[in-house]
């Protein structure tokens, strides 16, 4: 990378990996101390690196290069039969943008969902200051999407933007409508706000191809990955 500025990197020791069971993983982060801005997010995006809270991090693992970044160029994306059904079926939703910050409804849905969909991995039991931690930062410009039901929310999408695209954060919903495909859904609407906004891509953080919770990202095509210095076609 070249940069005008110098910053520090700094790695992890090496830890249990989250998503591939008996391997170790080490993270690399820029210098908490630095001062970032969304151009300096922007560059970094290009470079595989993605935002959790404060943090700009990348992984870094010695013996392992499963982590793979990967975004959606939005003017070539085709979605196929299953998401165009699944987009007809959400039309029904209104999508609110409210600036990024702390609501005690989000915050509800979002304890919800992990206990539904991520019991037992870590992030069950979440408090209020592990929430805006992991969400939000004080430098990033950061929307939180509601989609509403009639009066009912249940979806946020936590959305960063910066100068080339959107990167999809992370996103909670409510567990009980399993035919609606929400998840697909949030994915779809962000792919169609990149398109109104003009942005380049929708960046959806690291594939792994062994891991299942990551492996749904291919079924959004034409996908990019990050290797070798190169956003590819191929992984």
């Amino acid at each position: 990378m070249n940069f005008r500025t110098q910053f520090n990197l700094y790695a992890t020791p090496p830890h249990e990996c989250s998503y591939l069971s008996g391997r170790q993983a080490t993270t690399i982060f820029i210098d908490p101390h630095f001062p970032k801005d969304k151009a300096l997010y922007s560059t970094l995006s290009q470079h595989g690196f993605r935002r959790s809270g404060e943090h700009l991090y990348r992984p870094h693992c010695h013996s392992c290069d499963a982590c793979v970044p990967v975004r959606i160029p939005v003017c070539f994306f085709e979605p196929n039969r299953t998401q165009q059904r699944i987009w007809r079926k959400n039309q029904d939703l209104v999508v609110k943008a409210v600036a990024g910050g702390f609501r005690e409804e989000h915050f509800q849905l979002y304890s919800r969902y992990l206990a539904a969909r991520h019991a037992g991995g870590g992030m069950d039991n979440p408090t209020r200051h592990s929430y805006m931690q992991f969400l939000t930062s004080s430098w990033a410009e950061t929307i939180f999407y509601e989609f509403y039901l009639q009066d009912e929310l249940i979806i946020v999408a936590v959305v960063d933007h910066f100068e080339q695209g959107l990167s999809a954060v992370y996103t909670f919903f409510n567990p009980d409508y399993p035919k609606r495909s929400l998840g697909v859904y949030a994915v779809l609407w962000e792919i169609e706000e990149c398109k109104r906004l003009r942005k380049e891509a929708l960046y959806l953080g690291y594939w792994i191809k062994n891991c299942q919770k990551m492996s749904y990202k291919v079924n959004y095509q034409p996908l990019e990955y990050y290797r070798h210095g190169l956003w590819q076609p191929k992984p």
